[in-house]
């Protein structure tokens, strides 16, 4: 006999006489009555216990909305938050390998928003439907759902969406640039001055550098995939992203560190006060309030810049995603959890304490997130014209092939390095089965 939840099965020796097996028999139910319970069964009628996979969140937002919701549930439910690893690779490999395992002990998935695509095509979400679905989509950032969606049909709902902006010194830079040959070109100035003028951008080797390239394509008109993301769009908007990022990786704005940077160590020389201007996430913001005080009162935020002056720019978002296992025992519970978890409570906490920009409109409007976001109206105007990375379930081999081939960005043939990454992303759309 077999107990879920991954305890061991019971096992007895050779058959005795039939009286003695009868006695054991009678001695074993309480032992499997008790490992039943402790496997966390919830067949005596109690609250099923529904686990919530996600991000590990230091700031407590994400267990306060467990607790918050488990106790709104009027004990129907309790919700569990178990914290993923911190890498998004780390996260993404543990959920593929329970989800490929069947594993019933998953229901709701906190998925970074290019994931939806991936597990939906290999079943292992539940797509949203009716009064879920109508819930989940009214009053939620237009962009953010496309991230949830998958030939037309939505898989989970957004948690929270992040944006970059620009960042900049108003000691050094009064007005900020509106576009990246103006900020090459006073990072130029400031250079001769013997300023500080180094443009912090991630220009490692990993996601950030597609993040990038992607910001970049699609605000020069383009994209990297066509609509039905069957084949590469690219063209001449790909080849002006790879030049303004040849152009500056080989300026006095580079930092010398740039093909090695990430997101934090962009954050670090912004405040070491080396750098004039900084391409990143809010999160830079309270950081510069806490570690540089006296460089605070001159950090200044704009739009992200635009490639080209009469064209906006469209920054690439973040974020996180609900979905549903396919594979929960408590799929209608876990869609109405799923629900309360990113409701405007939950997501005004999450802004507040875990600095994640809500995807629910109305949220920046609100007194409360406006003073915490004094650039609100910059996170708004950036989410309303953003631009997603290639929604397929071939996304992560198409994010290695552009990372690997633009870097370091310095080395960027505009023309060359675009057409091995068609080919290279022609080769990933033909593939067959799950990302390993």
């Amino acid at each position: 006999m077999h107990v879920r939840c991954g305890c061991r099965p019971i096992s007895g020796k050779r058959a005795r006489p039939r009286r003695r097996r009868g006695l054991r028999l009678l001695a074993v139910l309480p032992l499997l009555a008790s490992m039943l319970a402790a496997c966390g069964s919830d067949e005596g009628g109690g609250a099923p216990t529904l686990n919530w996979y996600n991000f590990p969140d230091d700031s407590g937002a994400l267990q306060t909305a467990a607790d918050r919701c488990s106790k709104a549930s009027g004990g129907r439910y309790r919700i569990s938050y178990n914290k993923l690893p911190r890498a998004a690779d780390g996260q993404r490999q543990q959920m593929v390998r329970r989800l490929a395992a069947k594993d019933n002990s998953l229901d709701i998935l906190g998925l970074d928003v290019t994931w939806a695509a991936e597990f939906a095509e290999a079943r292992w979400i539940r797509e949203w439907t009716g009064a879920a679905k109508r819930r989940a989509v009214e009053g939620t950032l237009r962009v953010p759902l496309q991230t949830s969606t998958w030939k037309g049909r939505l898989y989970a709902v957004p948690y929270n969406t992040n944006t970059q902006l620009l960042w900049y010194r108003k000691d050094l830079v009064p007005t900020p640039p509106k576009t990246w040959a103006e900020m090459i070109a006073m990072a130029r100035v400031l250079a001769r001055q013997g300023k500080p003028h180094y443009v912090e951008i991630q220009g490692a080797q990993y996601e950030g550098l597609t993040v990038w390239f992607n910001t970049l394509i699609n605000s020069a008109g383009g994209s990297i995939l066509n609509p039905s993301a069957t084949e590469p769009s690219l063209g001449p908007p790909a080849v002006r992203a790879a030049e303004v990022m040849r152009r500056l990786a080989n300026s006095p704005g580079a930092d010398p560190s740039l093909s090695n940077q990430m997101e934090d160590q962009n954050r670090l020389a912004m405040e070491s006060g080396t750098a004039a201007f900084e391409i990143n996430y809010p999160f830079v913001y309270p950081s510069m309030k806490e570690n540089n005080p006296a460089l605070f009162k001159n950090f200044g935020w704009a739009l992200y810049p635009r490639v080209e002056a009469g064209r906006p720019a469209r920054p690439t978002i973040g974020g996180i995603d609900l979905a549903v296992s396919a594979y929960s025992r408590h799929p209608g519970l876990a869609f109405e959890a799923a629900l309360c978890l990113r409701n405007r409570e939950n997501q005004l906490t999450a802004a507040l304490k875990g600095g994640l920009p809500p995807t629910l409109r109305a949220l920046y409007d609100e007194p409360e997130f406006m003073k915490a976001y004094p650039f609100s109206r910059e996170v708004l105007t950036s989410l309303q014209a953003a631009s997603v990375r290639p929604i397929t379930p071939a996304y992560q081999n198409i994010s290695i092939a552009i990372s690997h081939t633009l870097s370091p960005p310095s080395a960027i043939n505009p023309v060359s390095s675009i057409e091995t990454i068609r080919g290279q992303i022609d080769d990933a759309l033909r593939s067959e089965g799950v990302i390993p």
